[in-house]
């Protein structure tokens, strides 16, 4: 299998690794408390990832190292993708981390074990793999989590997410193994070719694919699995909310592609139903609780559980069209959780967390541009056109409909329009509240800068929203 091994299609993540390793051992040596070069170098490296990725987009599938691996259209555009997010994640965070005295060099080599992790995810071809990915991903994200040691809301929230990660872990694991005791393969191709010999499903296999659904659902926050998100959202640094909220719900999305279309597809009406349930109920009590809530971060946390039931609106009509617009959703997601969780680093300052809904009072007097920013990206969130986010919500209730989910894309709309009222409460809190403070926002010019293009990309991609659909509907031609 391995006698004479071509690294090449490996050459993205092999380098990732290595230079990983390196900024670990550069920041040893470093003098300088504000750790540029370590910043500077976890950059660059994730930069030259993503253009040895961007060399193989538009070749045929490819399944290599028996069956361990793949590399295809779907596999590119969202590695790019997640180390595009990263690289943003990242440059949101250094003033934020340095202020509250957790700038260390582990910072940035515990994110690029993570977005090795997110790569392996989202080209793994094989069960071990897959959770090889999920644990490469998981492990630096607990300790990222708990990096703010003098703060006992971070130390709380990392052993929440430790312990509950560890559970879906095992879901996960223990659905592996079932499924791999139904047809004795591990490998997804060979696993679905055995799926497909079988003259009825067993027992097993049925057991599995809902201990696997279980464990997905663990990790992605959907109802009713979702108790550990606001509380880790809430009590994580707010630049670590920013990069597990984005990036890593992209390779997520890779890894349900991989467990449930290439792998399960044969058992579509298995899974089907499980993630229709998961979709009702996030869609609901996403956005119901989310009125209730008064801190930011909690309030997006519980936005982002909505979110998850669009999302999975896509998977569910169990098409190419469906799954295309379930990609263009959480790729657009990304960008509006970046968005959403940097204006709080951008208002935030030393001693002062900018996460309560009155912290943004009056911010249209203070700084009429970054209020704007705010209003762009709370509008895309709730999916008003002309933002980005009204298309890959459109995208997804149309799939639903025409693969005859009727009921489900009623309850979409309907709690759209209900959860439109908590963004736009923010909007009215802006404009219509008196400041709370008239102190300066102490934002540095590079975080304006991109704040700046993060907001007005919400713009942008809601007008022209064309060419990034059509690189989803690329990923999956059939």
């Amino acid at each position: 299998m391995f006698a004479n091994p071509n690294l090449a299609p490996l050459s993205a993540e092999i380098f990732l690794l290595t230079m990983a390793c390196v900024v670990m051992v550069v920041d040893l040596f470093q003098k300088d408390k504000q750790r540029r070069l370590t910043l500077w170098l976890s950059q660059a490296s994730l930069f030259v990832t993503l253009l040895l990725t961007m060399q193989s987009y538009g070749t045929e599938k490819t399944v290599l190292y028996d069956g361990f691996w793949v590399v295809d259209n779907l596999s590119i555009i969202l590695k790019s993708a997640i180390l595009i997010v990263a690289m943003a994640a990242l440059a949101y965070a250094p003033n934020y981390i340095n202020e509250r005295k957790f700038l260390r060099g582990e910072y940035y080599m515990l994110a690029m074990f993570a977005v090795l992790g997110m790569l392996v995810m989202v080209s793994a071809h094989n069960l071990l793999v897959i959770y090889l990915g999920l644990e490469l991903l998981s492990l630096p994200l607990y300790a990222m989590v708990a990096m703010e040691r003098d703060n006992p809301k971070a130390s709380e929230a990392a052993i929440k997410y430790f312990v509950m990660g560890a559970l879906a872990s095992g879901f996960l694991l223990y659905g592996m193994s079932l499924l791999y005791g139904a047809t004795q393969e591990i490998g997804l191709q060979a696993f679905a070719d055995a799926l497909t010999k079988l003259n009825e499903q067993p027992l097993m296999l049925k057991f599995g694919v809902v201990f696997i659904v279980a464990g997905l659902a663990f990790k992605l926050g959907a109802v009713p699995f979702h108790m550990w998100l606001p509380d880790v959202y809430h009590g994580a640094p707010t630049s670590v909310t920013l990069f597990m909220g984005s990036a890593p719900k992209i390779a997520a999305f890779g890894m349900l592609m991989r467990l449930l279309v290439d792998g399960l597809s044969s058992a579509i009406t298995e899974w089907q139903p499980l993630l229709l349930v998961l979709a009702y109920l996030s869609i609901a009590l996403g956005n119901v609780v989310a009125i209730s809530q008064w801190n930011l971060k909690r309030m997006l946390a519980y936005s982002a559980i909505s979110h998850v039931g669009y999302f999975l609106m896509g998977i569910i009509a169990g098409n190419a069209d469906g799954y295309a617009a379930s990609m263009f959703y959480i790729l657009v997601y990304a960008v509006m959780t970046l968005a959403s969780f940097g204006i709080i680093i951008f208002l935030s300052r030393a001693g002062f967390e900018s996460d309560r809904l009155e912290d943004f009072a009056g911010l249209a007097k203070r700084s009429p541009w970054y209020a704007a920013m705010t209003l762009f990206t709370m509008m895309s969130l709730a999916g008003v056109p002309p933002f980005v986010g009204f298309w890959p919500k459109l995208e997804v209730i149309m799939a639903a409909l025409n693969a005859g989910y009727v009921g489900l894309a009623i309850h979409a709309v309907v709690f759209s329009l209900i959860g439109a009222y908590y963004y736009l409460r923010v909007a009215k809190v802006m404009y219509f509240d008196p400041p709370s403070e008239e102190t300066p926002i102490e934002a540095n010019s590079g975080l304006r800068l991109l704040m700046s293009v993060n907001g007005l990309l919400m713009l942008g991609l809601g007008l022209v929203p064309g060419w990034l659909l059509a690189y989803c509907l690329s990923a999956f031609p059939g």
